[in-house]
């Protein structure tokens, strides 16, 4: 198929179609899930992610949370700058690099994270539970499958020429 033809195509197909459509319609119906469920806890999403990973990963610096939130540097410092005057962490130099400081859960945090994940895994549950074992393990390995290909499309797009 041609250029032309696909594109004649790709306007005239409902946009439900799309794979793109739909993974953006899930990860907006998800977004909002968690939000609405962490705003009782006083927490975004980015939050409630570093909770969660510090609590499975220990002490990281800001620029590995950064990329494990999928967020800029300088938003995850104001992030973690928050969250140091609310007490749910604490940050200490590293041992290694005098410049870098590494963020570690408190107590309080630790038990912020407790209560928000016992609501953030109900829909975990209900989402397993819609799928037999076998559709809920081919749907993350094509989830992974085209989170791969969205990684590898991006790192080749090129800007369009300048005009």
């Amino acid at each position: 198929m041609n250029l032309s033809m696909e594109w004649e195509y790709a306007v005239e197909a409902p946009s439900e179609n799309d794979l793109c459509t739909r993974i953006r319609r899930s990860e907006q119906a998800l977004m909002a899930h968690h939000e609405a469920v962490l705003r009782a806890y006083g927490l975004t999403m980015t939050q409630y992610t570093v909770l969660l990973t510090l609590s499975r990963e220990g002490g990281m610096s800001g620029a590995q949370l950064a990329r494990s939130c999928g967020v800029t540097q300088q938003s995850m410092s104001s992030v973690l700058t928050n969250m140091e005057s609310k007490e749910l962490i604490r940050r200490e130099t590293s041992p290694v690099h005098a410049k870098v400081q590494i963020a570690t859960l408190t107590d309080e945090g630790q038990a912020l994270l407790d209560r928000a994940y016992q609501e953030v895994i109900i829909l975990e549950r209900a989402l397993t539970d819609a799928f037999t074992p076998s559709e809920h393990a081919a749907l993350c390995e094509l989830l992974e499958r085209a989170t791969t290909v969205l990684i590898q499309q991006t790192r080749h797009a090129t800007p369009p020429p300048a005009t």
